[in-house]
């Protein structure tokens, strides 16, 4: 009897992980056999959980917060995508036994935006608020779609400053402060910061978004984040939450581990539908 091949998602918290259903939605569509799990692991867990996972006869995992740098430690080899974020969210098996490192985050992101809803990042002037883990992840894509320029604020201005200039032969990218925004304006404005869940919301100047500017919250949750209405008070064409991207990075995942791009449209009408 052939074992049926197994992937999971670490992380903690990890109870409310949508992962799981996706995975299962995307096996039943391609009519791939599998089985996915969400398992409950803490960064001083992380090397012995994942170690045993593969020698068990797993296939693939996904890593979520706290475990993506240590994903990216982890790896024996990486993905262009991956280096550049120094972070990981899929570890996959490779026929040699080895292990490769991926971040699928930043093409779940630009997938969502532009294949989804039709905004074209090319020529743009995009805004990352936030210089951490979630702004590194989204960058190098974001590049490939030659942005006009794109601009890292932060609360600490130097972390973004610093952030920017490690992707400065990418193209036009700068980092400053919150208080250094007024006065620009910018057809994309993408929220990496976790703050706008508890919300709250960086101190952002009017007239920061341009005529028929996107806003698009990294972060997702069962109501409309601050951020979100954020956008929506402030004109946003569209004001957009991290849903759509979480199902995209997952499908990039399936296709690294199956070989198969599962269709991500019924998925995300699913789990929109149960907000």
């Amino acid at each position: 009897m052939t074992q049926i091949d197994q992937y999971a998602v670490f992380g903690s918290p990890i109870k409310h992980s949508k992962s799981p259903t996706i995975h299962r939605i995307f096996a039943e569509q391609t009519g791939q056999e599998l089985v996915y799990t969400a398992q409950e692991v803490t960064a001083d867990r992380f090397e012995s959980a994942v170690t045993e996972f593969f020698r068990l006869g797993g296939k693939g995992l996904n890593c979520t917060l706290p475990l993506k740098e240590l994903a990216w430690q982890f790896a024996d080899r990486k993905t262009e995508r991956a280096e550049s974020a120094k972070a990981v969210n899929t570890l996959a098996l490779q026929r040699d036994g080895s292990i490769l490192g991926d971040n699928t985050d930043g093409i779940g992101l630009v997938t969502d935006l532009v294949v989804n809803h039709k905004f074209t990042l090319n020529g743009k002037k995009l805004l990352i608020l936030g210089a951490g883990g979630a702004s590194r992840g989204i960058l190098s894509p974001l590049f490939e779609q030659q942005p006009a320029c794109i601009v890292i604020a932060n609360r600490t201005a130097s972390k973004a400053v610093n952030l920017a200039g490690e992707f400065a032969s990418r193209g036009d990218v700068n980092g400053c402060g919150f208080d250094e925004l007024a006065g620009l304006s910018f057809d994309a404005i993408l929220n990496a910061t976790s703050a706008s869940l508890s919300n709250d919301l960086p101190p952002l100047p009017e007239g920061l978004l341009a005529s028929n500017g996107v806003c698009y919250d990294l972060a997702y949750g069962s109501e409309p984040t601050a951020f979100v209405r954020w956008g929506i008070s402030h004109g946003a064409v569209s004001s957009l939450d991290g849903l759509g991207m979480l199902v995209e990075q997952a499908a990039e995942a399936f296709f690294i581990w199956r070989g198969v791009r599962p269709d991500t449209a019924p998925v995300i009408k699913l789990l929109n539908g149960e907000r």
